[in-house]
């Protein structure tokens, strides 16, 4: 009995130990907006698998079209562009036109169609896997199961029941011939030039059923097919020796702030694939071959062997404030605007319920915050801490009565109470578009005010997670509720901003310095919350956008980029719209004349990092030469100058100073102060 009460004595004991220490909280939930009953979105079970319905969906991919209204606009899978109609799957190598406006793909015509012979065509395709780099398309009604993955010279068809499947074409067949006799590779030659390799995985034979039609029948196994590069016997060489092993998806792993690699699943022995230039530029090491090329809109493809690569981008800086610093000198001009820009804030009502521009809005005062802090003005900061205080809170609480964020399940992800029903409203931002820009402008404004209160921060720290992570979710074990990096393409290593809808030329992206901020902003939020995942994300996200940026938007004098042809290059110093297939130097706003609109939509909003983004003082001087007659044109507002006059202070600041402190507009996301800010930070 002793013993027991003995026992039963130092059980309790235990038990009030554990009550009184304190214990590890179980892990919450992420933030969740109310959820949203939107009638705009598509239902994406049309396309998807039923295991897929349950988690996010991508909503900015590179296989978009294929999952939007009849699924049967193309997309760039390179070096293919690819596209499913009526349960067959066609595959084109692009050829390309320039003009001085616009390079653009030529429209698509099917090199090879790809079906089962005794399919009714009614069926349509479903998409059973995607990932990174991969997407599997199946046609249940015809045994097919395609493995499209980006930059592999073969298109790789898997018939997983004995089948009769056609090849037809949109051209004229010449000659289909065995090679060799083999049986396992077929040669077919097209009256456009273009000669094709088929692979088997087994023996089979290929028959010749019409002037532009052949079938392989009643085949079981592995079909690839891959387009003869160039006449040259060695490419052949190369891809009969490659064709055994294929890839059936590809995934890429941000290891830190500067590596990207990417993992290829594959079947058989050395992988072969291909690099665009600025893989090229940052692969660390890699087997490549050099004179093994295909076309693209993007500059030639490049043979890489291997399947894991690591891409290594060189670190940028990502700092609250400029790198140079500010000179004391000028320290009382920056502060005499600032107290203006500040005072004003006082008076500033919330006329936009838009969440573009009420983001701009708030980024614009968290700008005048760091400054302050940089030229050492600290009775601005109060002021500036209210006002962003008053315009984020209702955001985050749901009290702003004109608009506000809602969670949508259907895909997983914010949408705004005014874009539910109107596919126009925040600029489609109810079907997934520009999401980075619209939330990168938010991000900002809260990492601010959560340096500057941060109490205010972890008050508000599960709603800040919860816009960063709709766009720049890491995984889905860092949020489940949203998709992996909702804008970002990591085989392009830039955003897309098109959302759920239809292109013809697929994707697109107009601001790359607003996807930069978003980046960058997502960055300085993890420093404002001592989070180095975030981070380092941010900051590898902003170094690839960047540099993006500068390989295909940036068009160089004398055709240094060696991507764009003469006629483009000549007149244009930057792209309008980025498009999958397309270049066009317009804008969705505005017309190619509106130069100075071109060049401000790659600037604004001028920021720290803008320095990094136009590093390269040289190409700076040409945009703004190419850009400054335009400012004769009737209609050019001040705001559109300021950022061309901002460029121009990288190289002549004395000069340019004189033309700013004469503007007395400023865009509704800068301010006298940031753009004296900026100049005198040179």
């Amino acid at each position: 009995m002793a013993s027991m009460l003995s026992s039963l004595s130092f059980v309790i004991c235990v038990l009030c130990f554990l009550a009184s220490t304190p214990q590890a909280a179980p892990a919450t939930a992420p933030f969740l907006f109310p959820e949203a009953q939107s009638t705009i979105l598509p239902d994406p079970s049309t396309f998807f698998a039923p295991n897929l319905l349950s988690s996010p969906l991508p909503t900015s991919s590179f296989f978009q079209n294929f999952v939007l209204h009849n699924g049967d606009q193309p997309e760039y899978i390179h070096p293919y562009i690819i596209r499913s109609a009526n349960s067959s799957l066609s595959f084109a190598y692009p050829s390309f036109s320039y003009t001085s406006t616009v390079v653009s793909t030529s429209p698509f015509e099917a090199d090879l169609t790809i079906f089962a012979s005794k399919s009714n065509n009614k069926g349509h395709h479903v998409v059973s896997d995607f990932n990174d780099l991969s997407v599997t398309l199946d046609f249940p009604s015809s045994n097919l199961r395609f493995y499209l993955v980006r930059g592999s010279p073969f298109l790789t068809c898997f018939v997983y029941r004995p089948t009769a499947v056609s090849l037809s074409t949109d051209h004229k067949i010449v000659s289909a011939t065995s090679a060799s006799g083999s049986n396992t590779k077929f040669i077919v030659k097209l009256d456009n030039d273009q000669t094709w390799l088929v692979y088997t995985s087994s023996p089979t034979e290929l028959t010749d059923s019409g002037s532009s039609m052949l079938t392989l029948k009643d085949f079981s196994g592995v079909v690839r097919f891959a387009l003869m590069p160039d006449p040259d016997p060695k490419s052949e060489g190369i891809l009969d020796h490659f064709s055994s092993c294929y890839p059936v998806s590809g995934a890429a792993v941000l290891e830190n702030s500067n590596t990207l690699s990417y993992k290829f699943e594959k079947i058989g022995g050395d992988l072969l694939m291909l690099a665009h230039p600025l893989h090229l530029k940052l692969l660390s090491s890699a087997t490549v071959l050099q004179d093994f090329k295909y076309k693209s809109i993007d500059g030639d493809l490049i043979g890489v062997v291997g399947d894991s690569w690591v891409l290594a981008p060189k670190p940028i800086p990502v700092t609250w404030n400029s790198v140079g610093g500010v000179k004391k000198d000028s320290f009382p001009e920056i502060i005499s605007a600032l107290r203006r820009d500040v005072d004003a804030l006082s008076s500033t009502q919330s006329t936009t319920s838009s969440s573009y521009f009420y983001g701009k809005l708030v980024a614009r005062a968290a700008r005048l915050a760091l400054i302050a802090e940089e030229v050492a003005f600290p009775d601005a900061i109060p002021v500036i801490r209210t006002f962003l205080r008053e315009k984020i809170e209702p955001w985050l609480d749901g009290t702003f009565s004109g608009n506000g964020f809602l969670h949508d399940k259907k895909w997983g992800g914010l949408v705004t109470k005014s874009s539910t029903a109107d596919p126009g409203a925040d600029f489609g931002f109810g079907l997934y578009s520009d999401h980075h820009f619209h939330l990168g402008y938010f991000i900002y404004g809260i990492s601010v005010l959560a340096k500057i209160d941060p109490a205010w921060g972890e008050k508000y720290k599960p709603q800040a997670y919860s816009l960063v992570e709709d766009f720049l979710n890491k995984d889905k074990q860092s949020n489940p509720n949203y998709p992996r990096l909702r804008t970002f393409d990591l085989y392009k290593l830039h955003s897309w901003a098109g959302g759920l809808t239809e292109f013809a030329n697929g994707r697109n992206q107009e601001s790359t310095s607003e996807a930069v901020n978003a980046y960058y902003a997502a960055s300085l939020m993890g420093k404002a919350y001592n989070d180095a995942q975030l981070e380092a994300t941010g900051s590898l996200l902003t170094t690839l956008e960047i540099q993006a940026a500068q390989m295909w938007w940036h068009v160089r004098e004398g055709g240094e980029s060696q991507i764009y042809e003469q006629d483009f290059a000549k007149e244009n110093r930057v792209v309008g719209i980025l498009w999958a297939t397309k270049r066009d130097s317009g804008l969705w706003f505005a017309t190619a004349e509106a130069r100075e609109i071109r060049l401000g939509i790659q600037v604004l909003p001028v920021l720290p990092v803008t320095e990094v983004l136009f590093s390269d003082a040289g190409f700076a001087s040409e945009l703004v030469n190419w850009a400054l007659p335009a400012l004769s044109r009737t209609g050019v507002t001040e705001g559109w100058k300021g950022f061309v006059f901002a460029l121009q202070g990288m190289f002549n600041k004395e000069g340019t100073l004189e033309k700013i402190r004469s503007l007395k507009e400023f865009d509704d996301g800068n301010s006298l102060s940031n753009l004296l800010w900026w100049i005198h930070s040179r």
